[in-house]
């Protein structure tokens, strides 16, 4: 368990400063494509300690958290070089499994409720989201639309997500006040708007 959080942790770590470095870049340059593989082969690493550590400890919390979060890294860089919005088997999978985890953290947030546990809250919203998410792309693939200013406004939305994701891990270590859940879905709320924002500048 502590080397898989230690290279849990320094993934998480260069991923956040790789998508920094990819946002503020000129899009289609050198610098933005080489901060954005990075950013992708870092959230392979979170996810592949995040599952491992997920099992052991017997989180199913942290597994569809897990899912969730490298579902929209995947599915970023799958529309940023997907040109022709042809879906493979492996985007339909992901897309499927997307979504699954939405409807998982839906009904633990029920269960959660139920036993007065707060982080309901987080899987509420987050199980919104992935569901939102998840079938967004289903239906961009099988309207054919995944092209153009589409496939750029996906690839924004995922990668975006991805990192409400990367940013709400690393608050929610050391909170720095009660209760927790704040910090869960304060990125959410913060940077959702600059996604609609960038979205409607992209597709005008």
């Amino acid at each position: 368990m502590t080397i898989l959080l230690l290279i849990h942790i320094l993934a998480g770590t260069i991923a956040l400063l790789s998508a920094a470095l990819a946002a503020s870049s000129k899009k289609g340059k050198k610098l933005h494509v080489l901060s954005g593989r990075t950013y992708f082969w870092c959230m392979v690493g979170i996810f592949l300690t995040a599952i491992p550590m997920s099992i052991i400890s017997s989180n199913i919390f942290l597994f569809l958290i897990a899912i969730f979060s490298f579902y929209l890294a995947f599915a970023g860089m799958r529309f940023a070089r997907n040109r022709k919005g042809i879906a493979t088997t492996l985007d339909w999978i992901a897309i499927s499994l997307m979504i699954l985890s939405g409807l998982g953290m839906l009904i633990l947030s029920a269960i959660f409720f139920t036993n007065d546990n707060s982080q309901y809250i987080v899987l509420l919203v987050f199980g919104f989201l992935a569901s939102r998410l998840g079938y967004a792309d289903l239906m961009s693939y099988k309207n054919n639309i995944a092209t153009g200013k589409e496939r750029i406004s996906r690839h924004l939305t995922n990668m975006m997500g991805g990192t409400i994701a990367v940013i709400t891990a690393v608050l929610v270590v050391n909170p720095p006040f009660e209760p927790e859940w704040v910090w869960w879905v304060l990125p959410t709320a913060l940077i959702t708007p600059v996604i609609f924002w960038w979205n409607k500048k992209t597709l005008s």
